[in-house]
């Protein structure tokens, strides 16, 4: 089969993939919609530590029948003349029904460490949500780097496609050359060599093709057979646009990362915690009423209403004046916690000061790189031009035109190379300023 009918038919009903649809499902994909779904949670504890200072109120309700079967007893009772004698007394057997309603409610009043606990659960829950956005920013630039490596692989099969036409039309010229006796039949046979070299690189080249689908469709969520193509993103056709300053960069990273969001968070739930602690060293109050009914007979139960009523109602306080010295312990511990949270979080902003100034300098590094390999390219370009020429003048032979055309395809492949590398080192700048997705962080 030819290479070129062999590349059409692995190419036929390829999904196309933009990489704006890479980028927006590698944000709903496993690992996203995990960190999605811990962040829910999250939220539910929320709800749960504000459940303590809403009203509690509680139904019962209970009816049961007593069977109590043929009783003796003995009583003691005096006789004439002085003493006591025992009476035997026979009851009979007896059932009787007992019937019980009741409804409580309380209300707490004041405890600190319930509202602190409150706050402490939206602490939790913003870092939770922050440490989302994050997962969400890493998974994105996961799949920009597998788009990437995929259009990468599908343009390096052009690039060497186009030199396997090159080839083409050099045997070609050395056939024609050799027919006309110009030059002779090593020239023809050596452009033959050259042909199928190039050909075995096109179908080499497919296996990692199909590596580079798979990773990028499994990542998307989408079936692992399912045949994707990369489209062309235009940045082959686009001068790079420049870097943004150091400065700029460390500002919206100070901002916008998610990961920071997170930290602070954090932190001030560690904070938190020491107000849970100290919160032992206060009384706590709450307000408690209740009602009950209850009764034997069920005439009464039901029938009067206003037989057979308990109400009761209080205030309660209650505080623990000497607990062995947890509630100090738990301060201390509280305060250890929230040093080693500051520790955590000044140290993640340093190293994220380090990948911020490390992804930018990797940028920039890149975009002159890739204008160094564009001008390799064109001259790369005008060196094959002037080889061909020469060959066809009869002043050269086929490994001169050999030599300029795989430095052409190298240079080709190395601009290539450094061109979808700008855009790969523009996205992890992104990604460690929190600015992948608009609007990200508060």
């Amino acid at each position: 089969m030819n290479v070129l009918m062999l590349t059409v038919a692995l190419a036929t009903h390829a999904t196309p993939i933009r990489l704006e649809d890479a980028r927006a499902r590698s944000r709903e994909n496993v690992q996203a919609l995990t960190a999605v779904l811990e962040a829910s949670s999250a939220e539910q504890d929320v709800r749960v530590a504000r459940s303590s200072l809403l009203p509690q109120i509680r139904f019962s309700g209970s009816g049961n029948l007593t069977y109590i079967g043929p009783q003796r007893s003995y009583n003691i009772v005096p006789v004439e003349g002085g003493g006591f004698q025992q009476l035997a007394v026979d009851t009979p057997e007896v059932a009787f029904p007992n019937l019980s309603l009741g409804v409580s409610i309380s209300q707490l009043l004041y405890d600190r460490a319930v509202w602190a606990r409150l706050e402490q659960s939206g602490a939790q829950l913003e870092a939770q949500r922050g440490e989302a956005l994050e997962q969400q920013d890493t998974s994105e630039l996961e799949g920009i780097n597998r788009f990437y490596a995929l259009f990468r692989t599908q343009a390096t099969i052009q690039v060497l496609e186009a030199n396997v036409r090159r080839s083409e039309q050099q045997l070609d010229r050395a056939r024609a050359l050799f027919q006309a006796g110009r030059v002779g039949k090593a020239e023809e046979l050596s452009a033959q060599v050259n042909l199928g070299n190039d050909r075995i690189a096109v179908v080499s080249r497919q296996s990692q093709l199909a590596t580079d689908q798979a990773r990028l469709t499994t990542w998307l969520a989408m079936p692992g057979a399912e045949v994707v193509e990369a489209v062309d993103p235009g940045v082959l056709t686009q001068t790079p646009a420049p870097a943004p300053t150091l400065e700029q960069a460390l500002k919206e990273a100070r901002t916008r990362r998610p990961l920071l969001v997170a930290l602070r968070q954090r932190l001030r739930a560690a904070e938190l915690q020491r107000s849970i602690a100290t919160a032992g060293y206060l009384p706590r109050f709450s307000l408690d009423a209740a009602y009950q009914r209850q009764g034997q007979d069920p005439e009464i139960f039901f029938g009067q209403p206003s037989r057979q009523n308990v109400v009761r109602g209080g205030v309660s306080i209650s505080w623990d004046v000497f607990n062995g010295f947890t509630t100090q312990a738990q301060t201390r511990r509280a305060e250890y916690q929230t040093r080693a949270a500051e520790l955590n979080m000044q140290q993640s902003e340093r190293e994220m000061e380090g990948t911020v100034r490390q992804s930018h300098v990797a940028l920039e590094a890149q975009i002159v790189s890739a204008e160094l390999a564009e001008a390799n390219r064109k001259a790369a370009a005008d060196a094959l031009v002037l080889a061909e020429e020469r060959f066809n003048a009869g002043v050269s032979s086929t490994l001169e035109v050999r030599d300029a055309q795989l430095k052409l395809t190298q240079a080709e492949l190395t601009l290539l190379e450094n061109r979808i590398n700008v855009e790969i080192a523009r996205f992890t700048l992104m990604r460690a300023m929190g600015t992948l997705a608009p609007g990200e962080a508060k």
